[in-house]
Formats: structure tokens, C-alpha cells, sequence
């Protein structure tokens, strides 16, 4: 599949993702993750296609950018007290990193929003790799925000999908 020239801030996008060490790849993997019992021959080119158009909206740029950039001022301890304690800890209840997610998931229909409360429990590939704190480094919004990209591209190939049958 040729995907289309990618605009200037989709690639910042891309590359604070890859900085993080989360390629398009990763979030596929979980999209295929997601989708593959229900659609037996599913590849992974459709799954990184369907991550590329999530990637290309804006919307999800923004969180991406904000989300990110508030997981690096908590990691470097930039924050005012108590958000730099809730997000340095992922603290359970403060939940403004879902929500943010939501934004993401939101983009394409109800059904990501089913999606990514399956995969953001289960946390399988990257998803537990950004979740292990012992790593030093602050995930508290990048996992909500890669789950959601998933969720979202995976609701995305399943419109799609029904469109076709």
C-alpha cells in the first residue's frame, strides 16, 4: 500500500515516538493483536497502514505532543507538586493520561473505546514494555496514548472491513 507524503508535523510526531522507542511497528503489532481473530487474514501491512492514517490526523498529534512532553517534565522532575508526584507515579487515580487517550480512541467510533479498555488492561507488546518502571523513564501518558493509536487504527480497519463484506 503507497501511503501518502507525510507533512512536517507528522513526522515530529513520529520521531518523539521513536525517540521514546515506540515505532509504527510496535503499535501494528498491537492492531493485529487487536484484530486478527476477526479478520483471519489480516497482514501487517494493513496494520501499519491503518496506524499511518491515525498518526496523519492532528488530533492525535496533539495528544501525542502534549502527552509526551509532560512524561519527559516528569521525568526530569520539572513539574509542580502534587501533578510531577501523580505523574511520576502513574498514580491510579488521577486519570488524566485516559482521558487524554479518549481524545485518540474518539476518532474513530465507539468501538475503539472498547478497544482500547481491552488492550490498555491487557498491556501486551510494547504496551508492557512502556508500562515496567524500572526503566527510569516516565510512560505515564505514552502507554495510554499508544494504546489509544492501536485502538483507533484497529476501529479504523474494522469500518473499513464491514464496508467490504
Amino acid at each position: 500500500m503507497e501511503e501518502k507524503k507525510i507533512g512536517k508535523m507528522e513526522q515530529v510526531a513520529r520521531k518523539w515516538l521513536a525517540d521514546r522507542g515506540v515505532t509504527i511497528e510496535h503499535i501494528a503489532e498491537l492492531v493485529y493483536y487487536l484484530q486478527s481473530k476477526y479478520h483471519p487474514d489480516l497482514q501487517m501491512d494493513e496494520c501499519i497502514h491503518n496506524v499511518n492514517r491515525v498518526i496523519a490526523k492532528r488530533e492525535v498529534q496533539n495528544a501525542l505532543f502534549t502527552g509526551i512532553q509532560l512524561d519527559i517534565l516528569a521525568e526530569k522532575g520539572l513539574l509542580q507538586e502534587p501533578l510531577q508526584s501523580f505523574i511520576a507515579k502513574d498514580e491510579g487515580l488521577y486519570g488524566v493520561d485516559e482521558i487524554l487517550a479518549l481524545s485518540i480512541v474518539n476518532v474513530y467510533g465507539s468501538i475503539g473505546f472498547t478497544n482500547y479498555g481491552y488492550i490498555d488492561k491487557q498491556k501486551p507488546g510494547i504496551l508492557h514494555q512502556l508500562n515496567d518502571k524500572s526503566s527510569g523513564q516516565c510512560h505515564t501518558f505514552l502507554d495510554d496514548i499508544v494504546g489509544a493509536i492501536a485502538a483507533a487504527a484497529s476501529s479504523r480497519l474494522a469500518h473499513r472491513a464491514a464496508h467490504v463484506e
